[in-house]
């Protein structure tokens, strides 16, 4: 029998109404002939709600990793016991498993932790007694045994770990929305839904601030071939199909355009011209798990160099305290910005097509939108602006590619 591995999200579990509806669509699933495993997310805010206690037991000091970790994983164990209830309740044999229970094994790097193995052994006893295979999603265990979540986006990285151990033929995401748009809707009125699209432009996308799956479950997609079916959950209509690349998909030169609105960019000046500098650096940087984003050298005035790069504004904290000690230990001086967006377009077609960094840019003059930095990638243009800027320039950039066209 194939196996499908159908993921739910916050939204699409937020209540006991959703969480049977839910249930009521894996049944048909599994009624078509397929096995089924579902991962499912904690409930609707739940997850904010956990962090907004720990904020307030803490008294504004950071709460320990370790604990958050230990805290935020209650939020799928809820989810996981109610959806197994609800679909025995409609008449289907379940079971749920924490993913400690069925051997999700990650490293130590708590609150974004990176999945090492699983053992699918138990889903597959399981799914051969003809059960409903339901387990929590966003969480692992170490090695040792202590419990940790999988970071932003973390369930989606569970769908597609478990899709991809199991060999599953199909793998299906279910939000609140119909499928990946060219832009951001809530924003840009005319987006239009996408499709098709390929691995590289889905995790250029999703690395650009769209938040419809998260790049690490992309980058688990791809590396395993395992097509991924974006879907509400609400409709039984088809969604977008996240695949390998296609010649038909090289046409296309732009496929969509993304916003990343909340960025922070941290600058070190006078920074020593030598050799082994920047690794240095960026070396103690990762050591504290500080995920940079665009980086920027220049060269200036007596041997000294300037260093900047961008990290989320939730990360700016924890990149200060690491930076501080950096420029204190080399001498130079560090610098803090808030207040900063990206605006990105991406499209496989840009390899074989000119001019489109000169539209991207004509785009945003035109609106008035001071661009200060710029990075791109073979299928990637970013511009960071003021982020008081960014519905504008993702709205401008959008219409100059006719991105709301079919």
């Amino acid at each position: 029998m194939s196996i499908v591995v159908m993921k739910f999200g916050g939204t699409s579990v937020a209540d006991a109404a959703r969480i049977r509806a839910a249930a009521a669509r894996a049944i048909r699933t599994q009624k078509k002939g397929h096995q089924v495993v579902m991962v499912v997310s904690a409930m609707g805010k739940t997850t904010d709600v956990l962090v907004d206690l720990a904020e307030q037991v803490s008294r504004g000091q950071a709460p320990p990793k370790r604990e958050m970790d230990q805290l935020l994983a209650t939020g799928e164990q809820v989810t996981i016991s109610l959806m197994a209830m609800a679909l025995e309740e409609l008449g289907a044999k379940a079971i749920s498993f924490t993913a400690g229970q069925i051997g999700i094994v990650t490293d130590d790097s708590h609150t974004k932790a990176k999945i090492k193995s699983i053992d699918v052994r138990q889903i597959r006893r399981q799914l051969a007694a003809g059960k409903v295979v339901v387990v929590a999603g966003f969480q692992g265990v170490t090695e040792d045994g202590a419990v940790t979540t999988l970071g932003r986006g973390g369930s989606n990285v569970t769908l597609v770990a478990i899709a991809a151990a199991l060999k599953a033929q199909a793998c299906e995401n279910y939000t609140d929305v119909d499928g990946m748009f060219t832009a951001d809707p809530n924003i840009v009125p005319t987006a239009r839904k996408i499709e098709r699209i390929s691995y590289d432009e889905m995790l250029e996308l999703a690395s650009q601030g769209v938040n419809v799956l998260h790049n690490r479950a992309v980058e688990f997609a791809k590396k395993y071939n395992v097509p991924i079916h974006l879907r509400n959950s609400g409709n039984e209509r088809k969604g977008t199909m996240i695949v390998a690349t296609t010649k038909s998909m090289e046409r296309i030169v732009v496929s969509g355009a993304a916003l990343k609105s909340k960025l922070a960019r941290v600058t070190l000046r006078n920074v020593p011209n030598h050799p082994g500098i920047a690794a240095r650096i960026f070396h103690t940087i990762a050591r504290h798990d500080v995920v940079v984003d665009d980086i920027i050298q220049t060269l200036g005035d007596g041997g000294k160099a300037t260093i900047a790069f961008t990290v989320d504004l939730g990360e700016l904290s924890d990149a200060k305290k690491v930076v501080d000690e950096i420029a204190a230990g080399i001498k130079c001086q560090a610098a803090y910005e808030e207040k900063l967006a990206k605006v990105s377009v991406v499209g496989i077609g840009m390899q074989m097509h000119t001019g489109v960094a000169e539209k991207m840019f004509k785009a945003l003059a035109d609106a008035k939108v001071n661009i200060q930095n710029i990075t791109t990638s073979e299928i990637r243009i970013s511009c960071l602006i003021a982020q008081a800027d960014g519905h504008t320039a993702l709205r401008c950039v959008h219409d100059a590619f006719g991105l709301g066209k079919k």
